[in-house]
């Protein structure tokens, strides 16, 4: 067992939940979290820091990578061959479709929907029940399904709509409930609906401070 706990949450077991029905190592233990859902054969156990806090109702399914200081809320789903870095939160019931990659210090609110192929990088804030989406022509036409591109810095409003295969810029802002269909370059604004792309003001043109 010392070697699995190793390998699964790195070099110290997490704590994870606050109401807890098992210690193992002085961790805590909810018996509503799933660490490693194996969804096929051969799936490896998924590799977790240190410092990980993983709250109840939660799955994180096999062939996962997170890295230090990892903290969820309740009731959230990894999927596989996602990679996740340091000092990341995410929000309760977010839902993370796999073949992901998360940057360091990002910070996704309650109630987003990140699909399969979406790509988020450093300093990231991503407003509570954001939508992303991959698949421009849902059902009717077979496409190679790309979740957006959100670039380093950036900073998504609450409520706001992703078509697929966008890419938010390098400390690029989108306002809440913005529908957008198109990119939006680095430093610029994305608002309305659909989204109207402006210059950002002059006060806001700086990177997000995620620790």
């Amino acid at each position: 067992m010392a070697k699995f706990r190793s390998l699964l949450f790195g070099e110290n077991p997490p704590n994870v939940s606050e109401n807890s029905s098992k210690t193992i190592d002085g961790s805590k233990k909810d018996s509503n979290i799933t660490i490693g859902l194996k969804y096929k054969m051969r799936s490896k156990n998924p590799i977790i820091g240190k410092n990980a806090l993983i709250r109840s109702n939660s799955i994180i399914y096999n062939d996962v990578e997170i890295g230090n200081n990892f903290k969820t809320g309740h009731g959230v789903t990894i999927r596989e061959k996602t990679t996740i870095g340091d000092n990341v939160l995410i929000g309760t019931n977010t839902v993370i479709e796999g073949h992901c990659s998360i940057g360091d210090n990002v910070n996704i609110q309650s109630n987003v929907y990140i699909p399969t192929n979406t790509i988020i990088e450093d300093y990231v804030f991503i407003g509570p029940c954001a939508c992303f989406t991959n698949d421009k022509y849902p059902i009717r036409v077979d496409f190679d399904l790309k979740g957006p591109i959100i670039k380093k810095g950036a900073s998504v409003g609450a409520n706001s709509t992703f078509l697929s295969d966008i890419e938010i810029g390098e400390g690029a802002m989108v306002a809440a409930g913005a529908i957008v269909t198109m990119d939006v370059p680095d430093y610029f604004l994305a608002i309305g609906a659909p989204a109207r792309i402006k210059p950002l003001p002059k006060h806001l043109k700086k990177l997000n401070k995620i620790r």
